[in-house]
């Protein structure tokens, strides 16, 4: 079965938006956009009709190119107004086999555990280990047998108020919203390898105005950060240092902004327009001084970005090294800079090429936006529950037996009583939907009649019934 994929990567320097189709779990690219970004600021919007303006325009080239109508999309969250928790849940297995609705209740007991502010909103929630009876470092608990199940998740929330914005922008460029995915968690499935994510490893998305870190650790995500410094503080800072306008230490940043071999000669200049002075002045300024302007300023990020990495106490579990993507990273000598300051290996990545990429979403740079492709054609963690409340499972297999469990809601910790859940290991909640369910077992028992011909028991079904 085909059917069309809508991405939209609302970054801080540009939109991006793909259009793709996915067969059989394979996406191919059949139209893309791009938009400078309009009503943003370090990940967050400032002008909900700024950023609609810019999405609608980014979203109309894609669907031109396309020739499609599609309208639902999965969208980018940038970690600038997110929090993450990390919290675990315990459920008896009745049957003792596990499928997919005995995992289900673990993770939804985990998130009762949890500690969420009322002001946030649940967009992941990612197991990243599962102990069965007293066996721990389960992979993958489907199918076996046990009595009681054990998960460790990791809880990402969202600001409601920022989220509602950003819902607002989407909305008003007439797109509906089908999943909200992490921005660093949709740049790791874009350019992470098998191999590294089962050593252990760090990614780290370097933008326009933002860094967005996360860390991969056992089964899925264990730990993500934010910074707002990106490529567009290098830009600020050469402006500033060689007085001249934005646009043109820009253009200086791109052609000589390369930091791998230093420069004392001070004969190697170059000549540069003057702001503040008349319209044809110029000056004259050394490439040694570039380079050490740019170099302050990616070593100060890197260093920032670090001491986030030892903050995460995951720092011995990564294997696999550092994973560097985004526009920031082809600065030439980066890579040599981040592998003495992390002290551990770094890679710099492109997103895997797709079915029909186009050359623009080859870069670095379009590295989310490749991600949320991948992650609506099923690329995503084994298991999790994503910002529709819907269970994901990734394997293709499970597909149909999962469907029955899709949509069944997460528990509200803020609003369930905890009399009701008291004791999660020993009395698992159940929504109206499987306490309904379970009552539809002793469907034949109202057709028994009583001795006066009357139907006592259907009487007392229906009253049930619609009490749930």
């Amino acid at each position: 079965m085909e059917r069309t994929i809508l991405g939209i990567d609302i970054g801080s320097t540009k939109i991006c938006v793909i259009i793709a189709t996915c067969r059989d779990g394979i996406p191919h690219v059949n139209g893309t956009g791009f938009h400078k970004s309009q009503g943003l600021k370090k990940g967050s919007i400032t002008n909900i009709e700024q950023a609609s303006r810019a999405i609608k325009d980014a979203f109309n080239d894609a669907r031109r190119v396309a020739g499609t109508n599609i309208n639902k999309a999965v969208i980018s969250v940038s970690g600038a107004y997110t929090k993450s928790t990390d919290s675990s849940g315990v459920v008896n297995i009745p049957n003792s086999e596990i499928g997919i609705k005995e995992i289900n209740r673990a993770i939804q007991t985990a998130l009762y555990n949890a500690s969420i502010p009322s002001e946030y909103e649940v967009i992941h929630i990612l197991p990243y280990n599962f102990k069965l009876d007293d066996q721990d470092f389960i992979d993958d608990p489907m199918g076996m047998s046990g009595n009681r199940l054990e998960v460790s998740v990791r809880i990402i929330t969202a600001q409601k108020s920022s989220l509602g914005n950003l819902k607002k922008a989407i909305k008003s460029a007439g797109i509906e919203i089908e999943n909200i995915v992490l921005a660093s968690y949709a740049s790791s499935i874009a350019v992470l390898s098998e191999d590294e994510k089962s050593l252990g490893v760090a990614c780290i998305d370097m933008g326009g105005s933002t860094c967005e870190l996360m860390i991969h650790a056992g089964n899925s995500l264990r730990y993500n950060d934010f910074l707002g410094v990106g490529s567009n503080h290098i830009t600020h800072d050469l402006a500033m240092a060689l007085h001249t306008p934005q646009s043109i230490a820009e253009q200086v940043k791109i052609q000589y902004g390369g930091f791998s071999n230093t420069i004392d000669d001070a004969e190697n200049s170059i000549e540069i327009p003057s702001i503040g002075g008349d319209e044809d002045s110029k000056h004259r300024v050394s490439l040694a001084t570039v380079h050490n302007v740019v170099y302050a300023r990616v070593e100060e990020t890197l260093m920032i970005l670090a001491k986030s990495l030892e903050r995460s106490n995951l720092k011995e579990q990564l294997g696999g090294g550092v994973v560097l993507t985004g526009g920031m990273i082809q600065l030439d000598g980066i890579k040599q800079l981040a592998n003495g300051l992390f002290a551990m290996p770094v890679r710099l990545a492109k997103p895997v090429e797709i079915d029909g990429s186009f050359t623009e979403l080859k870069g670095p740079e379009c590295a989310t936006a490749i991600g949320l492709i991948l992650y609506a054609s099923g690329k995503y963690t084994r298991y999790e529950i994503d910002s529709e409340k819907h269970i994901r499972y990734c394997d293709e297999k499970l597909e149909e037996d999962s469907m029955s469990y899709k949509g069944v809601p997460l528990i509200n910790p803020l609003q369930e009583s905890s009399q009701n859940l008291s004791n999660p290991v020993n009395s698992v909640p159940k929504s109206a939907a499987d306490i309904k369910q379970d009552l539809s077992d002793i469907t034949e028992i109202k057709k028994i009649p009583n001795h006066q011909g009357g139907n006592v028991l259907s009487r007392l079904w229906d009253k049930l019934t619609q009490m749930f």
